[in-house]
């Protein structure tokens, strides 16, 4: 609970805690947020830490001078590249392992042959918008290792909107992050765009109950 507590706090003051590692590592700074943002998109374990807020509050933090816009889109930009690469070669080597067995329960080949061919037909979309979306940010890219989706082309288009993701939020952050209303309300904005980012989530939700019903 004490855990979920410190969490709820660092989101909510995302931009004292940042400001003040700003301070406190100088340009050390660039090798943290690397890493968050490399752990957020490469590693499943990790899809709880910030990632839309946090590039907002990183754009704002740069428009005051803490850190050079430039050089944060570019070691952002190879952060979320390099995760979601990870992410996809740990399910591709995984998924084989996991399903080894054909006709074992662990494994349905007319499923996996499905998911496939939908990650060949949909998957750039997917693969773009799930940039956008918590918690999907983080397993597309497994997925698309596991259902085996063409490699060239999830570099692309993970490329594709790994830089819509990135410089959007971040030079959003950069460019009405220090309005005087937007400081004012900053927990109310962060917590603005995590709903956002959500209402495909919820959509999807709502589609996947109806779908059933319309049946």
């Amino acid at each position: 609970m004490e855990l979920l507590t410190q969490f709820i706090d660092i989101i909510l003051h995302l931009d004292v805690h940042l400001a003040a590692l700003t301070a406190q590592y100088g340009t050390w700074i660039y090798v943290i947020l690397f890493l968050i943002i490399f752990c957020e998109t490469g590693l499943v374990i990790f899809p709880f830490l910030p990632g839309d807020s946090l590039l907002f509050v990183a754009g704002a933090l740069a428009a005051t001078g803490g850190m050079d816009i430039y050089v944060l889109c570019g070691v952002l930009l190879l952060a979320a590249v390099l995760g979601d690469n990870t992410n996809y070669w740990i399910g591709h080597s995984i998924g084989p392992k996991v399903f080894r067995w054909e006709n074992s329960r662990l494994f349905n080949r007319a499923a996996f042959d499905k998911t496939h061919s939908y990650f060949e037909s949909h998957g750039g979309k997917t693969i773009i918008i799930a940039r956008f979306l918590p918690l999907l940010r983080t397993f597309a890219p497994f997925v698309a290792g596991v259902a085996r989706m063409t490699y060239p082309r999830f570099v692309a288009l993970d490329f594709l909107g790994g830089c819509i993701w990135i410089f959007s939020l971040t030079w959003l952050g950069y460019g009405f992050g220090n309005m005087p209303v937007v400081k004012k309300n900053l927990s109310v904005v962060i917590l603005g765009i995590i709903a956002i980012s959500l209402i495909p989530v919820f959509i999807g939700w709502l589609k996947s109950r109806r779908a059933p019903l319309a049946g």
